[in-house]
């Protein structure tokens, strides 16, 4: 007589099998991802090597408003309008260009602020709606508006161009080191509810990445930053570049949406590209001004 208690408890264990998680693992390499830096790079670094800090700006002033149109699009869906996008990109873009006449960074914070609480008065949606719209719109400014002006703020530093040098060769190693080491040795998950591809190794990947082209980085081009300010700076780089990483993945999840974008091919949109440089920057920025003041800016 067949034991069917035996059968239950086969097919039990192998049921608790199935359910069991598989160990992570990122997707294959992208090839389009070094296509699009190979097109970009020469790009980035004419603007930076050879143009004035205004022309930076400029090219910060472009893709920060690609990036918060993509934002506006995660936020507002089919919501939004004209107007109110205009809003938030004459914001964005004021605050960016303020940063080569900071007297009147307050009058457009001011003024941004005004028009975003007045959206209700100029909205058909339910007021209740139309106030989160407005709150919307106002954030995406701040979000994006305050953390990319801190890149033109640097710029117009004492050795501005080759701390942007710096500061966007160490954000994207880490990227990278994580992106590699995570694809090929990923197994622990780092935060599956908001991003199941990041893993414990690659970011320790990205770590070991950034510390090696920071220091490589000082030797080139950049001597008068010290050793340990080479070691502190990869560390909370590659930190707050993850912390950006995951703020942005948190959002794109939020509405079921998995790239902001499609305008860089193998990379999803702008925001994902920028989403590590928009903590990266500030933090940056104001560790350099402040604790290395004496030994960068003078």
């Amino acid at each position: 007589m067949v034991d069917l208690n035996l059968h239950r408890q086969e097919y039990k264990t192998v049921g608790q099998q199935q359910a069991e998680p598989a160990p992570t693992t990122a997707s294959r390499f992208d090839p389009r991802r070094i296509y699009t830096v190979l097109v970009l790079a020469p790009l980035v670094y004419a603007i930076i090597r050879y143009l004035p800090p205004l022309a930076f700006s400029g090219g910060v002033l472009l893709a920060g408003a690609l990036a918060l149109f993509e934002f506006y699009r995660l936020c507002f869906n089919d919501r939004s309008h004209p107007w109110q996008i205009g809003i938030g990109l004459t914001g964005f873009a004021a605050l960016i260009l303020g940063t080569h006449r900071p007297d009147i960074i307050v009058p457009i914070l001011l003024a941004t602020v005004v028009c975003s609480i007045s959206v209700p008065l100029l909205s058909r949606s339910p007021l209740e709606q139309s106030l989160r719209d407005g709150a919307m719109t106002l954030f995406g400014v701040l979000y994006l508006g305050l953390t990319l002006s801190t890149l033109s703020m640097t710029r117009l530093l004492p050795l501005g161009e080759w701390l942007i040098f710096f500061l966007l060769l160490v954000t994207w190693a880490s990227d990278t080191g994580a992106y590699i080491v995570g694809t090929l040795y990923g197994r622990h998950r780092l935060a599956p509810t908001i991003s199941p591809k990041k893993t414990i190794e690659g970011l320790v990947g990205g770590l070991i990445g950034a510390i090696i082209v920071g220091y490589a980085a000082r030797w080139w081009f950049l001597p008068e930053l010290s050793g340990l300010d080479c070691l502190i700076l990869a560390i909370l780089l590659t930190i707050t570049g993850l912390w950006g990483d995951l703020t942005e993945s948190a959002m794109k999840r939020s509405v079921g949406m998995k790239d902001s974008g499609r305008i860089l091919p193998g990379h999803g949109g702008m925001l994902d590209r920028l989403d590590s440089l928009l903590f990266t920057a500030p933090v940056f920025y104001y560790y350099v001004t402040l604790a290395s003041r004496l030994r960068v800016i003078e």
